[in-house]
């Protein structure tokens, strides 16, 4: 069977992959697997892999345990901060149910905040991101905050990690990075191969594949099924439509819907600059000298609203704009994320020096503005 006839099922697998997911985890908690729950792109895998553990994204993708949360927490707070507490306390995210060891970052306030009451029902880790990317100092307590996870993976699961299990990691991330990269990069044909919201489904689904191997298998069964299909005539997405950058915010779940919206007006998500796409798949790490010293310097240079200056997202968006000649870009902010609302005017501004038409959606994780949020993206697309 050739594999572009097999493409349906390739893209429903990842679509399932984070509800199949929790089958999946139960069966490796089962067989005396560690699992590593994670909130954040700044964490880095490898650590968790050279010891032998599974990592997973874990849930804050809805608003239905909001409700639950905000009894603990502010209701104007991110509904991302919110979803994820609120998972946590009513046990409705197996991910987190089944994490040993939960790792959180220090890039907001609320973020942090809600750490320390997390912390009091599971076991949390918490790293201290550097607001800086480029000073020695921001370098140098990067470096010491992996050392310190290093550490308290090898006490908490009894492992001991050497330097060449942590190259071996850094090997296999790359080869996975540099995968999904040349899949999201298809789209950069005109007319791109697979619509923005089948890009997603694989970026995002492929973070509830816990297996590697099988992981890279069905990667590069999706790239080469694309690449037939496309080769043999099938045109998924019209020429003539407007070719869209979405960055802000994570998106996944519930937040699928800005995607949802730009694509039914009849514009295509040719790539995603946020943390499901781009700005986590764009580069590799270095695999000659210290691994520690690499990964530090590796995952420090992510681009986020988090750092002062965020000179490598603006260096990113610039150069996807033009890889992909982009048309327009959609920021997608959640309501309360103070560091990209805040940045939103730069990127904005950013643009119009580029000539690029700029939108920014402000939404949170209910479907209640589904409505509006259709009418700007269908009022955008027609502009373009």
């Amino acid at each position: 069977m050739e594999l572009k006839t097999q493409l349906p099922r390739i893209f429903d697998s990842f679509a399932k992959a984070r509800q199949d997911g929790f089958l999946a985890m139960k069966e490796l908690k089962d067989s005396g697997t560690g699992v590593v729950g994670q909130f954040c792109t700044y964490t880095p895998q490898e650590i968790f892999m050279a010891a032998g553990l599974v990592t997973v994204g874990l849930c804050a993708t809805s608003d239905e345990t909001i409700p639950e949360a905000e009894k603990d927490l502010p209701s104007n707070l991110c509904p991302l901060i919110k979803s994820s507490y609120g998972f946590a306390i009513t046990d409705k995210c197996p991910y987190m149910y089944f994490s040993d060891l939960v790792v959180g970052e220090t890039t907001c306030d609320g973020k942090v905040k809600m750490y320390e009451l997390l912390g009091k029902i599971k076991n949390v880790h918490i790293l201290e991101l550097p607001k800086r990317q480029n000073t020695p100092q921001a370098k140098a307590l990067w470096r010491e905050e992996l050392v310190r996870l290093k550490e308290r993976v090898e006490k908490d699961f009894h492992v001991t990690i050497t330097d060449e299990m942590l190259k071996e990691a850094i090997r296999r991330r790359n080869m996975e990075r540099k995968l999904l990269k040349e899949l999201y990069e298809l789209s950069t044909m005109t007319p791109p191969p697979l619509t923005g919201m089948r890009q997603l489904q694989i970026l995002f689904g492929s973070q509830f594949k816990f297996n590697w191997e099988e992981k890279i298998r069905e990667i590069k069964n999706a790239i080469a099924g694309i690449r037939q299909a496309y080769d043999a005539g099938e045109r998924p997405v019209p020429a003539s439509a407007p070719r869209i950058l979405v960055t802000g915010c994570p998106i996944g779940g519930v937040t699928e819907k800005v995607v949802r919206v730009i694509e039914e007006a009849g514009g295509v998500v040719v790539v995603f600059e946020n943390c499901t796409g781009a700005k986590q798949m764009d580069r590799q790490c270095r695999e000659e000298g210290d691994p520690l010293t690499n990964l530090a310097d590796h995952y420090l240079q992510i681009g986020c609203a988090v750092m002062t200056p965020d000179t490598n997202r603006f260096e990113l968006l610039e150069r996807l704009c033009e890889q992909f000649h982009i048309d327009g870009v959609v920021e997608m902010t959640l309501q309360a994320c103070h560091p990209y609302a805040v940045e939103a005017h730069s990127v904005k501004l950013f643009m119009q020096e580029k000539n690029i038409p700029y939108l920014q959606l402000e939404t949170d994780y209910s479907t209640a503005d589904i409505g509006q949020l259709s009418t700007r993206a269908g009022a955008f697309v027609e502009m373009l």
